[in-house]
């Protein structure tokens, strides 16, 4: 029991930290468990999806403001302290921040795409593709579109540089690009910022629609591994569940707002070299059956 959980503090950590960065949270969880192994299969890979959703309630956490369209702070802005106080909840609704409400939709309609293909290949995926070589090789082909695309936007003046620009159909068109992240070794945060940029999004820009997209992606990702295991492990299971996602909530604190810092100043490059490296050395570790 305690090497399961200093397994689990481990992985609650690696989870923590890679969520929201262009390395794939997932494919990092996949290598060390060929290490520091959970059993069984089923488990790990659940265990591996379920802990996100830590990562993702730190999101919800730092920026509950900015997607609560009745945030006190909106409301009193526009109707005055004292007339706030007067409202009920439901009165509040009806001044709700609009600009708030389409940022919602833009969420929304960019969630549609991975819900749709997420439900339709979860099991494929799962049989087949939750393996470290499927994980080295997404690494290194996506860390050189990484590199590659950031070298081919050096300078570039970007059509959209804030949330606000982005439209409806932009944002089904950066859910589409999320999809490429069901591979595991994608990464879902490096998928939909290269996708946003591609379409003409800044860095930042990109990057926080990034993290409001994963909002509704991993909630509904939770919920559908929850569906189809129902309560088959056992509560010491689900225990070692909720400390990976305490962990990684924790830890996602910190990374978020560290990494929004990063890139108003910085690009991605460096990322797309750690891909390179980390999935060569894990194809030359599988060469050799150590994983």
């Amino acid at each position: 029991m305690i090497l399961d959980l200093i397994k689990v503090i481990f992985l609650g950590i690696i989870e923590g930290l890679t969520e929201f960065l262009p390395v794939s949270s997932t494919g990092h969880l996949i290598i060390a468990d060929s290490f520091i192994k959970l059993e069984p299969k089923a488990f790990s890979n659940a265990f591996s999806v379920i802990i996100q959703l830590g990562a993702i309630l730190a999101v919800v956490y730092l920026y509950f403001y900015d997607i609560n369209p009745i945030a006190r702070g909106k409301l009193v802005a526009v109707l005055g302290e004292e007339k706030y106080n007067e409202l009920s909840f439901k009165e509040k609704f009806k001044y709700r921040d609009l600009e708030t409400m389409r940022l919602i939709a833009k969420i929304i309609v960019g969630f549609l795409p991975a819900a749709f293909f997420g439900f339709l290949l979860d099991d494929f995926i799962d049989a087949h593709l939750f393996n470290p070589i499927t994980v080295a090789i997404a690494l290194i082909f996506y860390g050189i579109v990484i590199i590659f695309m950031e070298k081919n936007n050096k300078d570039k003046d970007f059509k959209y540089e804030t949330l606000d620009d982005i439209g409806l159909k932009t944002a089904l068109f950066i859910g589409f690009f999320q999809c490429l992240a069901m591979v595991p070794g994608t990464s879902r945060s490096a998928a939909t910022i290269i996708g946003a940029m591609l379409l003409g999004c800044s860095r930042t820009s990109s990057a926080k629609f990034s993290f409001y997209l994963a909002v509704p992606t991993m909630l509904g990702a939770t919920a559908l591994k929850i569906l189809k295991i129902g309560f088959s492990f056992s509560l010491w299971q689900w225990f070692l569940i909720l400390l990976g996602g305490i962990i990684s909530y924790i830890v996602a604190l910190v990374v978020i707002k560290k990494f929004l810092g990063y890139v108003r100043e910085h690009d991605f490059i460096p990322f797309g070299y750690y891909r390179i490296v980390l999935g060569l050395v894990v194809l030359c570790l599988g060469f050799f059956n150590v994983i």
